[in-house]
């Protein structure tokens, strides 16, 4: 499974070349039994780390030129929320350790992550203190670990983009940052700055990649992108969840069920999920703006990622088990001419007996 050199992030953006990063751990962890909604806690990391190190070996199969550390929610708040802030650095070891180990049997680069901590308030030191603390601590270990880069992430705030920023340039021995903000019903951060504003200071700051990760889907994040694009100079992220979010209900917190008309969002958000082929035209549509280094957060999964992988020109291993249609003895045009009973069986699935 050994893929591409890892030569570094930034080395491989300033040659034109674009970064694939699979995320959505946590939502798929969830979906498979093995995770708590509501906390959204990865517990699982302490408890079957076998797990996790399969995870990242099904998205390297499908195409990920990123492992990134599942530690995603892994900081001190929340670890303290359900009484585990003493397994805080096992967590975190742990799920770096996995991540180093399958980036280097596959040749792929290796991410350390943080993230938004649900307490900062812009203005009040003593919240940003307790931030700039929490980073540290998860930015030290991600070093220590060997990251080749450090991920910032879903941040609602500009303000803590900018701690996460400052902890990676202050704390991380030099390795590349990407930060990457959510972006929500208006076009701006909930400190009230607009968001492709808040992606160049982000950029001015010093991040190495800026951009929006979750939120949104495809649809109601790609016009924010071509803004963010009008105003930042280097690369740009684009993340996105796979949802079919639109005009109406741009984030899929906000996504309503159309039979009853209730709220999908957290539990109910399957009927709402992305085609396969909506996944293949946003990454058609991102491409064709410059979007460098891109993925799918909260509802990814690997057949969603192979069809990014694709767009992109890439043949991942996966892409061996891509589907073939024409192979099917019912839908195969003509295939299915050997089979006596195939046009009988389509209609029957399709529409229905034939009343003539």
């Amino acid at each position: 499974m050994k893929k591409m050199s890892t030569r570094g992030l930034v080395e491989r953006l300033k040659n034109g070349e674009c970064i694939l990063n699979a995320e959505g751990y946590m939502w798929e962890f969830e979906r498979r039994g093995y995770l708590k909604a509501g906390a959204f806690i990865p517990e699982v990391v302490l408890e079957k780390p076998e797990l996790i190190r399969q995870m990242h070996l099904e998205f390297v199969h499908a195409g990920t030129d990123v492992v990134e550390a599942f530690t995603y929610y892994g900081h001190r708040e929340k670890l303290r929320l359900i009484g585990r802030e003493d397994d805080l650095e096992k967590l975190n070891r742990i799920a770096l350790k996995i991540a180093r180990e399958v980036a280097d049997e596959t040749g792929t680069l290796m991410a350390g992550g943080i993230c938004n901590t649900g307490i900062y308030v812009a203005g009040d030191e003593e919240a940003s203190d307790k931030i700039r603390a929490m980073f540290k601590e998860q930015v030290e270990w991600a070093v220590e670990e060997k990251a080749d880069f450090i991920i910032g992430e879903t941040f609602n705030d500009l303000g803590e983009g900018l701690l996460a920023l400052e902890a990676i340039k202050k704390y991380g021995n030099g390795v590349p940052a990407v930060i990457t903000l959510t972006p929500y019903i208006p076009d701006e951060t909930t400190d009230d700055v607009p968001l492709p504003e808040a992606c160049r200071r982000l950029e001015e700051a010093g991040a190495d990649v800026v951009g929006i990760n979750c939120g949104r889907g495809p649809r109601t994040m790609l016009p924010l992108l071509r803004e963010i694009k009008k105003v930042c100079q280097g690369p740009v992220a684009a993340m996105p969840v796979p949802f079919r979010t639109t005009d109406d209900h741009r984030t899929f917190q906000s996504l309503l069920d159309p039979e009853t008309g209730k709220s999908l969002y957290p539990l109910d958000l399957a009927c709402a999920m992305c085609s396969r082929s909506d996944i293949r035209q946003f990454a058609t549509e991102a491409k064709e703006i410059g979007i460098q280094y891109i993925g799918l957060c909260c509802g990814n999964a690997p057949n969603y990622f192979r069809e990014l992988a694709q767009v992109y020109g890439r043949q991942p291993e996966a892409s061996k088990y891509s589907p073939d249609i024409s192979q099917s003895f019912i839908f195969g045009e003509k295939i299915s001419k050997k089979y006596s009973s195939s046009d009988k069986l389509r209609q029957y699935m399709v529409s229905g007996k034939s009343t003539k």
